[in-house]
This record gives C-alpha cells, structure tokens and sequence, in this order.
C-alpha cells in the first residue's frame, strides 16, 4: 500500500438488513457513506442509538459485507480477506470480553497465541503491557477477581499487545465511573500517540469526543455524516463551545 493511501475508506457503502417485523422487506442502518482514514488518525464517531455507528464498526472489522459501494482497509476487502486482518486489527469493546477461565495475563497473551508467536516472546510482551497499565501485581488474577477498570485495561493490554496498525474501539469506557474512565483515557490517548496507530473510536458522549481530540464525525441515520470537524490542539473553551453546538444541533436532527 502506497504510504499516502487510505488507511480506511468507504466509498459510496450502503447496509441493507431484512426487516424482523410484519411488514417485511429491508431498512438501511448504513446509507451511501463515503470518508477516508488516513494512517495514524483517531477519528472519534457520534450519534444516537441506532444511527448505524455499531454496523459501520463491523463494516471495518470484516464482520460484515456491504449491500452496495465499498469498504478498504489497507487496500484490502476486510470482508473477503478476513484472516489476512488478523493481526492488524486491534479491537476494544464496552464490555471487556475476557474470557473468565483465564487469568489477567493469558487473556492478554491470547492474540499473541492465535498469531502463533513463540512462548518465551508471549511473555515477555504480556508482562511489559500489564506493567505498563498498572497490573504487573494482577497477571494471576482471574477476571471476577478485577475490578471494571482493570479488566478494561486488560482488555487495552490485550488489543495492544500484538502491535496492531489499527485499533476499533466500540464505547470502551463508557461503563465506567467518570474517574477511571478519565484515567483510561488519557493512557489510551498516550498509546495511541507512542504506537501511531491508527484508530476508530465509538462513542455516544460529545465530551469524551473533546478529550480524545483528533478528528470527530457525527451520523445521523442511516449512517451518513451530519457534521465533520479536526480538534485542534490550540482550541480554546469558545472554540470548543462551537463544536459542542455544532454536534448538540446534528444530533437533534
């Protein structure tokens, strides 16, 4: 891949699923969405429940085909060469999906595994992400013994740990107390800096968009753009008070 192409693109992307009711025939939860990443961005989404955002996320995961246009990550049909995404591709959900019958560190070393690296190296890189994120003294813990925010940060650990180019992140904090969704934050948005990975972030709250900074894009439904702005480092209060006008008014519509 060319280093000034896309590192995400959707071009003209409509998602079309059968509809559950009486009624019978099909709704678009994305609709004729065309934007670009290019490598080493954030872009944060928002919108309302049910504005597409979440299939949108699975568009770009491979989870999903689209109707109609076309989705490249890399270049590449993230449908189509699902397994070639494998260790590219860095995912942080809302809930933590760790699997309970495994300790902090072999949750963490599960990418690593699946990716087949060898033993010794997987533990070397568990241990220096778990240290990193505060849980060096946590790595034989299973996860009901964690708190939410430690098991959110194995989660962070987790998708890190196999050096992935880009990272989806599905409201990964938003079931956390306001403190410790802070505190992630900020580590997560230093990460990201040290990694220059590339990441998506999905999340219904206008200031944790604000804080993460970079780029943010509002949906309206079926998923389409309503409103588009990069957050300035220099930004001040009056400046961001426009923005949040800006996002208040697209997402009434």
């Amino acid at each position: 891949m060319k280093d000034d192409a896309p590192e995400i693109e959707f071009d003209g992307v409509t998602k079309s699923f059968a509809r559950t009711d009486r009624s019978g025939g099909t709704f678009d939860a994305v609709g004729n969405l065309s934007f670009t990443v290019r490598r080493g961005e954030l872009v944060a989404i928002l919108g309302r429940t049910g504005c597409g955002k979440s299939t949108t996320f699975n568009l770009i995961c491979g989870l999903l085909r689209p109707t109609s246009g076309r989705v490249t990550v890399q270049g590449r049909d993230p449908f189509a060469q699902f397994e070639w995404f494998r260790s590219k591709i860095g995912i942080v959900f809302q809930n933590d999906r760790l699997m309970p019958w495994r300790t902090a560190s072999a949750n963490v070393e599960l990418g690593l595994e699946l990716n087949k690296v060898e033993k010794d190296t997987r533990a070397e890189i568990v241990a220096s992400w778990l240290a990193r994120l505060g849980l060096r003294d946590h790595r034989s813990d299973f996860p009901h013994a964690l708190s939410g925010g430690m098991r959110q940060r194995v989660s962070i650990a987790r998708a890190f740990a196999i050096k992935p180019e880009i990272l989806l992140c599905d409201e990964p904090f938003s079931a956390l107390d306001e403190h410790t969704g802070n505190a992630l934050r900020e580590e997560f948005r230093g990460l990201l800096s040290e990694t220059k990975a590339t990441a998506i972030f999905i999340t219904h709250s206008i200031e944790e968009a604000l804080k993460l900074g970079g780029r943010l894009m509002v949906f309206e439904r079926p998923a389409r753009i309503a409103y588009e702005t990069r957050l300035r480092a220099d930004m001040t209060e009056s400046d961001r008070d426009e923005v949040r006008t800006n996002i208040r008014r697209a997402l009434a519509n």
